[in-house]
């Protein structure tokens, strides 16, 4: 009968892996998994102590219930080096745990990643007396949904504690994990105020980062309505984003959830990565190192800021009336409800002052069943055949709530994507513009660290405009990415005081320490709110 299917943590079929069942009666079953990962096996259906073996990965002992109707998925987890921290973020003088999964011995040390990597300790050596001790055991099934679960097995003597206390100072810090043969992993920590320090706060975007974050086998572009049967032998042609000639991004009413107990290897930092270098790689572009980009300009103009979390926003662990400036930057692009009606109001009620120095954000609601599970409300929605979406609708997040254009003054649209282009003065005589020297007609933004997307400040993905943008909304500059796709940089005030500001590009971080128009723009913007 077929048993199940084994695949690794990304959901791909590993053939050549040995399986022996031992049954209740102690008679016991061998197998080897096929060229798919398939297990067949002369079982009867029941409880089975099963031991899986591949080389190349971590042993493990389970107990499995055999059903012929239901294949069972087991998984094994690759050799190697990573890590993450539990929870990702939290206030100063909080308690996280860090989860590494390692074969051998290894070091630990904290940084802070600001203007430069700055060292903090070492946390010290790890290992164990057991061979292969700190290798981590992931569940079989789609542990996407649930997480990873590491330290959970084996880490019970309070001896064997692996908790770290958030410092004092705010800001983005990473963990440094070195084995003992030479392999490096780094992974963020996100450390807020104990209390306000500062009338700035800035969210880094966590809700991003776990939205992309495929580690399991499923992001919320891979497999984001749930795994297929079975795992997957090729790429291109087992997924459907290759193998259909429209392929809908979205195209069910409910999505599973994404857990946030997961390591992150899209936030790994290079160990010889320093603030001003180009950011390189599909996904870093646009994610925590991406993000650590504009916290290191911030410091560069010695500017006080305060960093949370998307997720801590959304639980409340803070209270916007404590600042003035709130700042998003990058690819905010997954929201809850609840975050974002509690900035309008406090936008358009209560004065506050917004900078989205992203794009594509607050683009598709989330929902957070609990402290680690997200839900992704793509809704049925295409990036690339608009004509097929909601009729009258601009975004994921307008068909369940409104468009976040009433809010940020733009929104997200299909031309320009994965372009780039420098900005286009459009009116000058805003005061956003002082200092710059720029006129009418001239360009800005030409320079960028976007090594994905190179070409400028107006990039990536790019918002503009549109019906819902707020009675007097200035447009202020236009990128010049072909097919008029090029991001609005605009401005409004609201009857409370409040103000927004907004570049709907993904690339303005990752131009603002190489490009002093980009610099200083932002600076005037930023002192002005903080007045």
């Amino acid at each position: 009968m077929l048993v199940g299917y084994v695949s690794n943590e990304r959901y791909v079929a590993l053939p050549e892996t040995l399986l022996e069942f031992t049954a209740a009666d102690g008679t016991v079953t061998e197998a080897r998994s096929t060229a798919s990962g398939a297990v067949h096996a002369d079982l009867a259906p029941g409880e089975y102590r099963v031991v899986l073996y591949r080389p190349g990965f971590g042993q493990k002992t389970e107990q499995v219930t055999v059903s012929a109707d239901e294949p069972h998925h087991f998984r094994l987890l690759t050799d190697g080096l990573l890590g993450y921290m539990s929870p990702r973020c939290v206030k100063a003088g909080e308690q996280s745990e860090f989860r590494v999964h390692a074969v051998e011995e290894y070091g630990l040390e904290l940084w802070r990643y600001g203007k430069q990597k700055e060292f903090v300790r070492r946390i010290g050596t790890f290992d164990e007396h057991g061979p292969r001790a700190t290798m981590q055991i992931t569940p079989d099934g789609d542990y996407t949904q649930t997480g990873v679960q590491w330290n959970k097995q084996g880490y019970n003597s309070a001896a064997l504690g692996q908790m770290l206390t958030a410092p004092e100072r705010s800001g983005l810090y990473y963990l440094h994990a070195r084995s003992k043969s030479g392999d490096f992993f780094t992974f963020p920590w996100v450390v807020a105020p104990a209390s306000p320090q500062s009338s700035v706060a800035v969210l880094a975007a966590d809700l991003n980062w776990n939205a992309y974050n495929s580690f399991g086998g499923r992001s919320n572009y891979i497999h984001a309505d749930g795994f297929p049967p079975t795992p997957t032998v090729n790429s291109r042609q087992d997924l459907k984003r290759y193998t259909e000639s429209e392929h809908r991004s979205y195209d069910t009413d409910t999505y599973p959830p994404l857990s946030l107990d997961r390591p992150d290897p899209f936030n790994h930092v290079e160990e010889g990565e320093q603030l001003e270098d180009p950011i390189a790689g599909r996904q870093g572009c646009h994610l925590a190192p991406a993000e650590w980009r504009f916290l290191g300009w911030l410091e560069q103009q010695d500017i006080k800021y305060d960093l949370y979390s998307e997720s801590m926003f959304h639980f409340d662990r803070f209270s916007l009336d404590d600042y003035k400036v709130l700042i998003i930057t990058t690819h905010p692009e997954y929201w809850s409800a609840h975050m974002y009606y509690t900035l309008k109001k406090w936008v358009f009620e209560r004065g506050g002052r917004l900078m989205y120095l992203g794009g594509n954000g607050l683009n598709c609601e989330v929902e957070l069943l609990d402290d680690h599970r997200v839900v992704y409300h793509n809704t049925r929605w295409s990036h690339s055949a608009m004509d097929e979406n909601p009729p009258g609708t601009e975004s994921r997040f307008d068909v369940r709530q409104e468009s976040e254009a009433n809010l940020l003054g733009v929104v997200f649209s299909f031309p320009g994507i994965m372009t780039a282009a420098p900005y286009q003065v459009v009116d000058v005589d805003h005061w956003c513009y002082e200092g710059t020297g720029l006129k009418n007609g001239d360009i800005f933004g030409e320079a960028s660290l976007h090594m994905r997307v190179p070409g400028g400040a107006s990039g990536h993905e790019t918002d503009k405009m549109s019906p819902n943008s707020p009675p007097g909304t200035r447009l202020l500059a236009r990128g010049m990415n072909a097919d008029e796709g090029g991001a609005h940089m605009v401005h409004f005030d609201t009857d409370s005081g409040g103000s927004v500001f907004s570049v709907g590009s993904i690339t303005w971080p990752a131009s603002i320490l190489v490009d002093s128009s980009v610099s200083k723009i932002t600076e005037n913007v930023l002192r002005r709110f903080a007045e």
